[in-house]
């Protein structure tokens, strides 16, 4: 597994599910988290799309980093996920 990849999609789920706590809400799964920010968030001009998309781009990479055996993430794209937003 990218540890690289990992380690920027882990910041950005335990980021969004602080968010959840704070709200008195937890996940089910990685995926109703970004549902949960872009309802309650994104749509009321709270949060930016964005970070939305990028947290569903990075988890669909970690999914098929980690589960996909014909599946590797590059190297520019395991950098890239650590430079976004910097």
């Amino acid at each position: 597994m990218n540890n690289e990849l990992y380690s920027s999609y882990l910041a950005m789920f335990h980021s969004a599910r602080a968010v959840l706590f704070r709200d008195g809400r937890r996940e089910k799964s990685h995926f109703c988290i970004a549902r949960y920010l872009e309802e309650m968030y994104v749509k009321k001009g709270k949060l930016e799309r964005e970070w939305i998309d990028l947290l569903d781009r990075l988890r669909e990479m970690r999914h098929a980093d980690q589960y996909d055996i014909s599946y590797f993430a590059t190297r520019e794209e395991a950098k890239s996920a650590l430079t976004i937003g910097v």
